[in-house]
């Protein structure tokens, strides 16, 4: 999920999904005290300053986020949200300023290589987030694709946990505490108006649509079907062992705090949505708000961790389509079509026997499939792998209340007290977007070996501070799981040649994506012109391809990860077999790109070049 919180160095990917370093108190705990300023202590060698620094630091931030708290589990601040306020982050700003001087007062010749490597890590986070200050009221704080308005009831259905009656109070109090947390949502959304920062003025329909889904049913309205969140809250407390009087008055105050807390929220949020939408500029890409261009650089910087251009990732996007319609046109060649490349793409896009059903029985073969797909991936995994995850990890459809907004698929990360497993959600909210030939694809790119494996790798990581595990590096997670597709041929999976055309098809999709990214924020494509490049160029359906443009849009630049960090590995693959021969291992490869948590792709070079020195010895 995408954040709202405002980012500390060491918390920078609250919402995206990342989870769980330590088991959850029993009992809802208020946070200690803040202690940031400690001084060393004494005989302390310089490896105990730098560890206790870093310790001090990550949970001084973890007790400035509720949310993040319980993403691991804990429930310190359980009944409250992140606050998004100015005064938050200018307190934010001031920390990390503080750690960078503090980061000068380590003596690095003391430090072992890891240490060294932690260090430099910490260092450009926070110098990373430093270079975003000059367009801070650029992010969307909302958008159609994710925000508050959804990922509240997200956050309530899928991370608060309610395992006694502390856990259900707390609960209704984060309910209660909706109207607050949207309130200053609303200040942030007034901010950036002033800036003249506003996502397009069609994604304001889809925003409106999706809180209005949030409210609608009971108790919000006399319909006899539940909302989404007074159903969950229901079964929560029903499940509770506890006496039927306790339980009725926890059902009270949870539905008096939906009517008097939650319904209020949203409806002053859907008012300023509304209101936005009249002033939004024409357009679609972020040329068209004040220093648009210089944000889409800082984006572009910030998601691939190069210093590539929006031409250059525009030409390497180009490159790449060509490349791999040479090679779908081969599989054209071999299941015996008569057509061109085009006349293929419209029998993938259109023939039934690639679909399930648009129905309940549709939608659970399709979860069937790609739940065996993940078990049969599982059974491979120690030939190539010397790292895996001890977490376990599920199939799981988008639920009601989002699937029409969200993306065709997406992972959470599990809790490292087993509460929670990883979840890979795939969106069947239409079965046409969901071809069965990408079916394996989509499954080993969100779970195994994709981002299962990174993510819950990371977080159970030994001998890494935990700062570490939660980096953002948007190139190397994302780029992880496009390579896990190619991978997952190395392995010898895709058997069916169709199954072989849905993997190029999700890599087309990444290539296609470095096109029409920059084509919409730096040559100034419309949303119609980039959906017409995606449906000649791609075999996805239109509801497919429209849902993903908008994404771009909402979120410039972050598409461009995938393929150039794909590329990065594959590359730094390459280079290791060719100087390696017989000493490459698979496993050796992909412990060195995993070992140390998400790294920019410069950090990712160094490490498998140190590697490959090592392994020639």
């Amino acid at each position: 999920m995408q954040h709202l919180a405002t980012k500390l160095t060491t918390l920078t990917v609250i919402f995206a999904g990342l989870c769980a370093c330590s088991p959850a108190p029993k009992e809802q705990v208020s946070a200690p005290a803040p202690t940031e300023g400690q001084g060393p202590v004494a005989n302390q060698t310089e490896s105990e300053r730098l560890n206790a620094f870093f310790e001090r630091t990550f949970e001084e931030d973890l007790k400035r986020s509720p949310m993040f708290q319980s993403y691991l589990g804990k429930k310190w601040n359980y009944g409250e949200w992140d606050d998004i306020s100015d005064e938050h982050h200018e307190q934010t700003l001031a920390l990390k300023k503080n750690r960078l001087h503090t980061l000068e007062s380590f003596d690095t010749n003391q430090l072992s290589e890891q240490e060294k490597l932690s260090i430099r890590l910490y260092k450009m986070g926070i110098e990373r987030d430093l270079e975003n200050e000059p367009f801070r009221y650029h992010h969307y704080i909302v958008h159609q694709f994710r925000a508050a308005h959804t990922s509240v009831p997200s956050f309530l259905i899928n991370i608060h946990r309610v395992s006694n009656v502390s856990d259900a109070k707390a609960y209704i109090s984060r309910l209660d505490n909706v109207s607050s947390y949207f309130d200053q949502l609303i200040v942030q959304m007034q901010n950036r108006e002033k800036a003249g920062v506003y996502p397009p003025k069609w994604a304001y329909d889809q925003m409106i649509a999706a809180a209005t889904n949030v409210i609608t049913g009971a108790p919000f309205d006399t319909s006899d079907t539940a909302s989404t969140l007074w159903k969950d809250i229901q079964n929560k407390i029903n499940e509770l062992d506890i006496d039927e009087v306790e339980k009725q008055t926890l059902l009270g105050e949870a539905k008096a705090a939906l009517v008097t807390s939650v319904k209020p929220a949203y409806l002053a949020l859907i008012s300023e949505f509304s209101h936005q939408q009249t002033l939004s500029p024409e357009g679609d890409g972020v040329w068209r708000l004040p220093d648009g261009e210089n944000w889409y650089n800082n984006r572009l910087a910030w998601f691939t961790t190069t210093d590539l251009t929006a031409e250059e990732i525009h030409q390497i996007g180009l490159d790449n389509v060509a490349r791999i319609h040479k090679s779908m046109a081969a599989i054209k060649d071999k299941v015996g079509f008569d057509g061109d490349l085009a006349a293929f793409f419209d029998f993938m896009r259109n023939d039934p026997q690639f679909y399930y059903p648009n129905t309940d029985e549709g939608r659970a073969a399709y979860l069937k499939e790609a739940k065996a797909a993940v078990d049969k991936m599982r059974e491979a995994l120690p030939e190539y792998f010397g790292l895996t995850p001890e977490a376990d990890m599920i199939v799981k459809r988008v639920e009601a209340f989002r699937e029409k907004s969200a993306g065709k698929a997406f992972y959470q990360s599990p809790s490292a007290d087993g509460s929670r497993p990883g979840i890979y959600y795939a969106n069947l909210y239409d079965m046409s977007a969901m071809p069965t030939y990408q079916l394996e694809a989509l499954a080993y790119h969100e779970g195994i070996p994709g981002h299962h494996m990174q993510r819950a790798i990371a977080q159970e990581l030994d001998g890494i501070p935990q700062f570490q595990k939660f980096l953002s590096a948007t190139a190397y997670t994302e780029g992880w799981g496009l390579y896990s597709e190619e991978l997952a041929k190395d392995m010898g999976f895709y058997k069916d040649p169709y199954s072989d055309f849905g993997r190029l098809a999700m890599e087309l999709w990444r290539a296609c994506r470095l096109v029409v990214d920059t084509g919409i924020h730096a040559k100034k494509w419309s949303r119609e012109q980039a959906i017409d490049y995606l449906l000649v160029n791609t075999p996805n359906p239109k509801p497919d391809v429209v849902k993903a443009i908008e994404r771009y849009i909402a979120m410039p630049g972050q598409a461009t990860a995938y393929m150039i960090g794909k590329l990065k590995i594959m590359e730094l693959r390459e280079k290791a077999q060719a100087t390696l021969g017989e000493k490459f291992t698979y496993a050796g490869f992909h412990d060195e790109v995993l070992k140390d948590g998400p790294v920019p792709l410069s950090v990712l070079e160094e490490k498998i070049d140190r590697w490959i020195a090592r392994q020639a010895r």
